[in-house]
């Protein structure tokens, strides 16, 4: 099909009643000109589609989310347009959460584990900004009230970033609680949360609305993008935008998945410009259900871990999207201090500065590897800022 074949196809896929579904693409285009031939195409046909939800530009990556019509919806035009589904995708927590009793929090384990408390008096992370793509949070809760900035609602950019599932608040505890008195207080402290609500409240969200937050977050000049979620296929799209972030400077840090898979992390992490997380326990062994193996870069702790909630609560939860934060965290200690280092820089410390972990082995023996390691916040401040 060549391109006016193409445009013909976006203008009856935006002109039919269904296109205001999430019946939609992710168009990219190679040549610039291209990109802006077709925004304006559009603009002139309707001009009234700037405000609507229903075509979206990803400006940094030359991207257009939108309906196309017809059946064969995948694959690569003529001149260098590429077209692939919005699939959907989940959030890492998926084993239930369980109630906990609202006294005597304070510190979680996990902050505990990964040493953050012995970098406070150095660094807690201050001003440092970093993007959480995911639920949302809960601007109300005691834990969160000095720890979150302003952020962006994707589903419906007339509201704040409200979280109406949980994940995201729970996320943003572990990272940047600061509750001593009454609530938690998370791996740092005075770090700076930018809620990007991209998932709704069943956890499930589109590669677009990824794609048009980690945009959001490179506008917006953040450190630090936190991604707990993940799938199984791969997108030209994603990849894009992760090394449109990767080359500002960002930092991403993403979950590696819960189906305990030993060669195999799903995507967002599997890319090498992330540095892929999973998780453990209290004994620095590797949580069952968590995916490991070569391409994951870090562990953290990640089982039965608590930490704020919506409606003002505190909830225990299992998940590399719970490591995930651990790690984020972590780094915003080391980025407050050393605000010059890449994310390549910032991967090779936390492999080099992490405590062994924990092998399982029969009848209940153990052994220490040393090349899986679990994330060590004080000793990668320490190595990171000879």
């Amino acid at each position: 099909m060549d391109y006016p074949d193409f445009l013909q196809r976006l203008h009856e896929g935006i002109s039919e009643p269904s296109g205001s579904g999430r019946n939609k693409q992710i168009i990219t285009f190679d040549k610039p000109h291209q990109y802006r031939e077709c925004l304006s195409y559009l603009r002139k046909l309707k001009p009234e589609l700037a405000g609507l939800r229903q075509v979206q530009p990803a400006r940094l990556i030359r991207a257009l989310i939108a309906p196309l019509s017809g059946g064969d919806r995948l694959g690569k035009y003529h001149n260098g347009v590429t077209v692939e589904e919005d699939t959907r995708m989940k959030v890492h927590a998926e084993t239930a959460h369980i109630p906990k009793a609202e006294k005597n929090l304070s510190m979680p384990w996990g902050v505990k584990q990964v040493r953050a408390y012995k970098a406070w008096p150095s660094s807690t992370g201050n001003r440092v900004r970093i993007g959480v793509i995911d639920t949302g949070a809960d601007f109300q809760h005691p834990d969160l009230r000095h720890s979150l900035a302003r952020g962006i609602n994707l589903l419906n950019r007339t509201m704040l970033p409200y979280d109406d599932n949980g994940h995201g608040t729970h996320i943003a505890g572990t990272i940047a609680a600061s509750n001593y008195d009454e609530g938690m207080v998370g791996v740092a402290p005075r770090a700076l949360i930018h809620p990007v609500k991209a998932f709704d409240h069943n956890g499930a969200a589109y590669v677009s609305d990824i794609i048009l937050g980690i945009d959001w977050c490179v506008l917006n000049r953040v450190d630090i993008i936190n991604m707990s979620f993940g799938m199984k296929s791969r997108s030209k799209a994603l990849l894009d935008m992760v090394n449109k972030a990767y080359h500002n400077g960002i930092v991403i840090v993403a979950s590696s998945g819960n189906e305990g898979k030993r060669r195999s992390i799903d995507y967002p992490a599997r890319y090498s410009q992330t540095i892929s997380v999973g998780a453990t326990d209290k004994y620095r062994r590797i949580a069952p259900f968590s995916n490991r193996g070569q391409f994951v870069d870090v562990y953290a702790p990640g089982e039965k871990i608590t930490s704020s909630w919506i409606h003002g609560k505190h909830h225990e939860m299992s998940g590399t999207s719970m490591a995930t934060s651990h790690v984020t965290g972590s780094i915003a200690l080391l980025l407050s201090l050393r605000p010059e280092l890449e994310p390549g820089e910032i991967k090779a410390l936390l492999k080099r500065t992490a405590t062994p972990l924990r092998l399982r082995k029969s009848a209940g023996r153990s052994s220490i590897s040393t090349k899986l390691g679990e994330v060590d916040a004080f000793r990668l401040m320490q190595e990171g800022t000879k």
